[in-house]
């Protein structure tokens, strides 16, 4: 006997990452431009996990955004393979002299 299968869909592997909709990314990212920028406004840098690099594109779009925003420039540079950093002039890396 053959059954046809209606809105049948492959899930993706266990523990894997699931893809955003358009909705949940816009949500997403204006819960970033407002959390995050309210701790770059008061202490003038934050660090923040990407594990991914949907991740962190969405930082680097939110650093544009806030730069945009704030007509000020928010840098942003990977710290290491999972985190950013998204700050303000003044509070990035420290050179030795």
């Amino acid at each position: 006997m053959i059954r046809d299968l209606y809105n049948v869909r492959v899930h993706p592997e266990e523990g894997g990452p699931t893809p955003l909709t358009e909705e949940e990314e816009q949500r997403a990212r204006t819960v970033l431009f407002s959390d995050l920028g309210n701790i770059i406004a008061e202490r003038g840098w934050v660090r923040f996990p990407a594990y991914s690099p949907e991740e962190r594109r969405r930082l680097v779009d939110v650093a544009h955004r806030l730069s945009a925003h704030w007509g000020q420039q928010v840098f942003i540079e990977a710290e290491d393979q999972c985190a950013m950093k998204l700050y303000l002039s003044g509070h990035g890396p420290q050179l030795l002299p």
